[in-house]
């Protein structure tokens, strides 16, 4: 069976997550039934990551079994034409070998989230960032985010459900962009590691903005990172803040080649 990678971009405001489950309409259930109504019996996907209720991405990663031979435009344009109305789109549809996976072979995941900072209503970025009304403090968020690099115990940053055997994990980059916005300033925050566990991201955030808004000192990021426990960690941020925003390869079966 031919396989093929998929570059997947949605909107997780209308979705409980990605990961198919029964009743909830789900992403990955939406994108298995636009490849039903293609071929029966295909299998299903496999996706890099699972992205919780209302959290988005700008370029998931999926993979698929096929019967017939797809050319990979054929294949996006019926794809995107069932999952329609569903705010769902397949960017990119690419042959891999069949034994590339789309979890198992991603050597790196990152993540953008999205913090608006201005007082009236935002009526264009409504459930795609998290809005707050008062301005944070950039130098300092990015001294508190420099505690996190690296290689580290994250239980103080994820959640208690989390189903990873360790909470050991390496943080790449955390990274913060201070942006000029409409009637406001957005916060963006960069994050990159080869996977992450539940929550994480969000957690970081939330404690991140408390330093931003001077509510914590840098230094007490690297406090609640060595008490190994939830409870000293920040608020989580909500999830509309988030996107996953790429996932990397060894050999990136989207580049194009000559």
């Amino acid at each position: 069976m031919p396989r093929y990678a998929l570059k997947i971009e949605y909107h997780g405001g209308p979705f409980a997550g990605w990961q198919r489950q029964d009743g909830p309409v789900t992403v990955q259930g939406c994108i298995e039934t636009a490849l039903r109504k293609l071929e029966p019996d295909c299998p299903g996907i496999a996706a890099a990551g699972r992205t919780d209720a209302g959290v988005h991405a700008l370029a998931q990663v999926a993979h698929c079994d096929m019967v017939k031979n797809w050319t990979p435009f054929r294949l996006s344009e019926a794809l995107n034409h069932h999952l329609r109305p569903h705010p769902i789109a397949v960017l990119q549809v690419t042959p891999v070998a069949d034994d590339w996976h789309a979890r198992f072979s991603a050597t790196e995941r990152r993540y953008l989230f999205r913090l608006l900072s201005r007082r009236a209503p935002s009526t264009q970025e409504a459930g795609l960032v998290w809005q707050i009304n008062h301005r944070l403090n950039v130098e300092a968020m990015t001294e508190g985010a420099q505690h996190l690099i690296g290689h580290h115990d994250f239980t103080t940053f994820r959640s208690t459900m989390c189903q990873a055997k360790s909470p050991l994990k390496s943080l790449d980059e955390l990274s913060i962009q201070e942006v000029p916005s409409h009637h406001g300033v957005e916060y963006r925050f960069h994050l990159r590691a080869r996977s992450f566990l539940h929550n994480q991201v969000r957690s970081f955030v939330g404690s991140l903005a408390r330093v931003g808004s001077g509510s914590w000192q840098p230094s007490d990021i690297k406090t609640a990172l060595d008490a190994k426990d939830r409870a000293a960690c920040g608020p989580v941020s909500p999830p509309e803040g988030l996107y996953l925003s790429g996932v990397g390869y060894p050999d990136d079966p989207f580049e194009e080649r000559l």
